[in-house]
Parts: C-alpha cells; structure tokens; sequence
C-alpha cells in the first residue's frame, strides 16, 4: 500500500484523547450519507413520477395527433392510409373530441367526449387495456332498452372513466344522458342537443383528469350526435420510439401538407413536463447544499488534523518527505471520509427507494395528484452521477488543508522539541 494511503488511515484513526475530531469526522460522514441519500431518494421518486405520468398520458392519448386548419377532416380513410406508410408508425385512429354535459338519475357532470374506431383504437392507444368492466366493441351497435318511464328506445354504448360512473352512480346497463351545449337554433334560443346512452364498459387508467371527465362513445354515433355528417375531428397515431415524437410529427406534417398540422404529447403536455424538470432542478440545487456543507465540515476536520500532526508532518519534511506525499496523505484523508458517506448514502438511498417501491407506504389524494401512490425509478446512471459530482465536491474541500499541510516549516514546530 502505497505510504500516503497507510498515513491517511492512521490519522483517522485517531487516539483516546482526540474524540473531538473523531465526532466532526462523524459528523462530516454524517452530513454526505444525508445529502446523497436524500439525492437518491429525491431524484428515484421524481424520475418514477415523471415516467409515471408520462406513460398514463400515452395510454390513454396518441403520440401524435393530426389535425386540419378550419374545422373537421373528411377524408380521413385516405389520410390514414398516406399516415401508416411512414416507417415509424405505428398505428392510427380517426376521433372526434368534444365537451359535453353528462348526466344521470344521481346528478350531472362536465366531461370531455371522446368518439372512437373501436376496430383501430388499439392501433393507437393502450385504451382497450383499461377496461375493468364490459368491452369497447361494438360501441356504435344500436340496442333495445327500456327507459325509466317504461318506453322501448333505441340506445348506442358509452365507456365511462371509473371515477366519473361513480360520481354519477352508474353501472353497466343504466342509462346516461350526454348534453351538447351547441344545438339547434329556436324561437327561444339555441336548443342543447341531447342524446343518451347505454353504458357499455368502464375504464380506469389510474389518472383521476381521466377517469373523472372522459366518456368514450362510438365514431358513427359521435359523427350523429354532432352533426358532422362523415367528418372527424382528427387522427391519433402511435409511434415506435416516443422520444422521437416531435421528429416524426414534424415529418408527417410536411408529408401531408396544408391544411393540416400535427401535435406531438410533448408539445401537448409542455406545461406540465416543464414544471417537473424545474422542480426536480431546484431539488437537486437545495439537496446538493447539504453535501457542500458537510464537504466544509470535512475541510474543517482536515484543517484540525493539520494542526494536530503538524510534529508529525516536519519530521516527514525533515527526513526527505515530497510536498506530494503530504499533500496526498490528507486529499486520501479527506476522500476516505467523503467516500464512507457515499457508500452508506447510497446503501440506505437504495434500501428507502425498495422500500417505497415495495410497500407504497405513503398514499397521495388521488383528486388533487394524478397518481395514488409515490413512484420508484431507480437509474444506475444519474446514482453514478451523483457519485461523482459529491466526490469532486469533497477533493476540492481537501485540496485547501492539503496545501496548507505542505506550508508547514519543520525548522519553526521543531525548535522547542
């Protein structure tokens, strides 16, 4: 071992008459355990939030929308056809979206109405794989019910959000009644148009802004109910790599040309991704504090031991010592005590981070966060990075006593010896 290593260890191991330094040792080892385990924690749980969201956005929306300037789009069977033969698509869906009021024998609720290819919705989004209750197909299937008053009609399916057909108190079979603010022109006014359906299925993606506000029905049905003749709203496509997403729409968008444009889920859902890479930057600036305040602890510690041995060190510098070795012996001091504090900050961040993940002790309000329980994304990569970072912090606080050690004149701590 090389001579610097063994005179680090044994200035650390300090003697019986030196238990202040061995306490800001502790201390220091203390301080760096803390802030990388709070990085670790911090940064697994955001990360697992983000993905979190981010893979219950493109489960129930497309990668990609395509839409036309002035309104609907027509011929949209053709478009679908020019839209799948890029390379990179995966799949595409024709929809119609709008608002709605929606209402039951219990109460009324806003919602957002969504008209969908029950054959190609697949093809688009991982809807059909939050179904609890019934099924998507044949949602446009007309079917005889009776009503409360006991009359024989005509009904097509509705899918309801979990959240949203307990809110109405609605269950497979019953009968809902969807509102469209716009309708018809009268003598007193514009009519709502309304227009009620069965519900078919009910579906529960985990995000409350979904499963309480979004009601899926048919494309023909939605095509009657709003009078859009053959027309859709838009075109939902999927793609193989969602990273590449803004890529593949822009390319789609000049494939396809005016009037039409394209929306990829990050333009989409900028505001809200934004807002999380701020806070998890924030985060990260605060928690990074904790680790510089204990590399100063550290610095003060190795500012201490100088001091302490500085006998030792002039007998060193008077039997031939290198300014090197007496510069190593304390940087090797200092990175052993930082080193300690990171392994055990990255023990107990990872047993914390399987914690969580095991056992979702915390539960969040679902109503007020998009997701019920806390999240665990553990990467091996940004782990690393903070490893190294925290290290760099902890040499550069050592480099200061390590040159001061250098300094120390053997002629002056020895004459009185």
């Amino acid at each position: 071992m090389e001579l610097s290593w063994k005179l680090a260890l044994k200035y650390l191991r300090g003697k019986h008459n030196e238990s202040f330094f061995s306490f800001i040792t502790v201390a220091s080892i203390l301080g760096i355990v803390i802030g990388v385990m709070a990085l670790i924690i911090v940064l697994s749980v955001m990360g697992g939030f983000q993905k979190e969201i981010k893979d219950k956005i493109l489960g129930v929306n497309a990668h990609i929308v395509v839409l036309k300037f002035g309104g609907g789009i027509k011929n949209y069977p053709s478009l679908i056809t020019k839209i799948t033969s890029d390379p990179d698509v995966t799949g595409a869906s024709p929809f119609i979206l709008n608002q709605i009021l929606i209402s039951s024998s219990s109460g009324v609720m806003g919602a957002i109405i969504r008209g969908i290819d029950p054959e190609t919705i697949g093809n688009a989004t991982r809807l059909p794989q939050y179904l609890v209750k019934g099924t998507l197909k044949n949602l446009d299937y007309p079917r005889e019910v009776s009503t409360e008053e006991g009359q024989k009609i005509k009904v097509t399916g509705a899918v309801l959000g979990k959240e949203l057909a307990t809110n109405l108190g609605v269950t497979l079979g019953d009968l809902v009644t969807v509102i469209s603010p716009t309708g018809a022109l009268s003598p007193v006014g514009v009519m709502p148009r309304m227009m009620q359906f069965q519900v078919q299925g009910i579906f529960a993606s985990g995000m409350y802004d979904y499963d309480s506000g979004l009601v899926l029905i048919g494309l023909k049905s939605a095509q009657k109910f709003f009078k859009m003749d053959h027309q859709i709203t838009g075109i939902e496509v999927s793609v193989k790599d969602v990273e590449r997403a803004p890529q593949i729409a822009e390319r789609l968008e000049n494939k396809l040309g005016f009037p039409y444009y394209t929306r990829d889920w990050v333009e989409m859902n900028y505001n809200l991704f934004s807002a999380l890479k701020l806070e998890k930057t924030v985060m990260i600036l605060l928690l990074f504090l904790i680790i510089l305040v204990a590399s100063f602890n550290i610095a003060s510690s190795l500012v201490m031991l100088v001091t302490d041995k500085r006998k030792e060190i002039a007998i060193l510098k008077t039997m031939g010592a290198e300014p090197s070795l007496i510069r190593k012996t304390f940087i090797y001091t200092g990175a052993i005590v930082g080193g300690t504090g990171i392994i055990g900050g990255d023990i107990l961040g990872l047993i914390s981070c399987w914690l969580l993940s095991k056992y979702h002790f915390i539960k969040l309000p679902s109503d007020i966060y998009y997701i019920t329980t806390i999240p665990v994304q553990i990467d091996p990569v940004t782990i690393l990075l903070i490893n190294i970072a925290a290290f760099v912090i902890i040499i550069l606080a050592a480099i200061y006593p390590a040159s001061r050690a250098t300094k120390i004149r053997p002629a002056e701590i020895l004459r009185y010896e």
